[in-house]
């Protein structure tokens, strides 16, 4: 299978442990995720099965909503109620002064990664050293807060639902939060609602994922890998390109078609101005998939920036461009 499973991280799982089901299940070996949800928090995770394997990082980079639970009054080693109480307060603080610490993370924000986190520093995993009882020092990182909603506050608990850039850690954000506030606090439940446009109310969980395989309608799920990409326009390789197309060379723009159901906007045939900026899906002439394509102002030709595709080879065969 080639495409993609918006599969629900159910709670006690590793995203790792899904994709080894998702293996057992589908008796596939090519299949990855596209970014680690805690074992303790659940919802969205969309998975890759195949050539949609190569998508995995630039969803891992997309913007992410969550919806927590902060406990203020508690502070622990991991950031979350999982870990050992490092700090205990009667948290007495007002609903103003909650609303406004809350809504003060909203934009670029300095985050210092957590101990228990699979960042790597000096080769070593901060969650081993963690785990070993030492504490090394951290470099913030860059993260944007797009959107804080507050959900609800019956304090010492407050419901949030952050959307945020690829790397933010909410425990840390419900831990910055209680200090801000002075009171500390931290993370008592996850669950992600969105990535990008995989949304938790269309997810399929895994006991649901065998049921439809054993039905033999999983396929119907399958979420096709240029869906992701429907921003490009989608065009057709003309007739006489086919080496060319299928050895991943570049293509002039009269060897591009329109496709009928996609003919909007300006056709790249005329060589706009903005031509040189343009991406697009090309798709060969039976409609399969290649890949995306961008304009080499240099050389007047499209080339391919990341390619999907199998080729008949007296059987079906996937083969590897560069």
């Amino acid at each position: 299978m080639d495409g993609l499973l918006n599969i629900y991280k159910e709670r006690g799982f590793t995203s790792h442990d899904v994709v080894a089901k998702l293996r057992g299940i589908l008796k596939q070996k090519k299949i990855g995720h596209t970014g680690t949800l805690d074992p303790d928090a659940e919802g969205v995770l969309p998975v890759c099965l195949g050539k949609a394997t190569k998508v995995c990082e630039l969803l891992a980079d997309k913007n992410k909503t969550y919806r927590a639970v902060l406990l203020l009054g508690i502070e622990t080693d991991t950031q979350d109620v999982t870990g050992q109480i490092t700090a205990r307060s009667s948290a007495d603080v007002d609903e103003e002064s909650v609303r406004e610490a809350v809504l003060s993370f909203i934009g670029p924000y300095a985050q210092v990664p957590p101990m228990y986190s699979a960042l790597k520093v000096g080769g070593k995993k901060l969650y081993e050293l963690a785990r070993q009882g030492k504490e090394i020092e951290r470099a913030a990182r860059p993260v944007t807060i797009h959107e804080i909603v507050i959900e609800k506050v019956e304090l010492p608990r407050v419901t949030l639902t952050v959307t945020c850039s690829k790397g933010t850690y909410i425990r840390t954000l419900c831990h910055d939060i209680g200090k801000k506030l002075g009171c500390g606090g931290c993370m008592e439940s996850l669950v992600r609602v969105r990535v990008a446009g995989f949304r938790m109310e269309d997810a399929l969980t895994l006991s649901q994922v065998e049921l439809l395989r054993d039905e033999g309608v999983l396929e119907e799920e399958l979420i096709s890998i240029d869906s992701l990409f429907q921003e490009y326009p989608a065009y057709l390789a003309a007739k006489g390109t086919e080496k060319l197309l299928y050895n991943g060379n570049p293509l002039k723009l009269s060897e591009l078609d329109r496709r009928e159901e996609d003919r909007t906007g300006t056709d790249i045939s005329e060589e706009t101005e903005n031509e040189s900026e343009e991406k697009i899906r090309l798709y060969d002439r039976h409609g399969q998939f290649m890949g995306i394509y961008s304009f080499d102002e240099a050389i007047r030709r499209y080339r391919p920036v990341k390619l999907f595709f199998t080729v008949s080879d007296g059987g079906m065969e996937e083969r590897q461009w560069k």
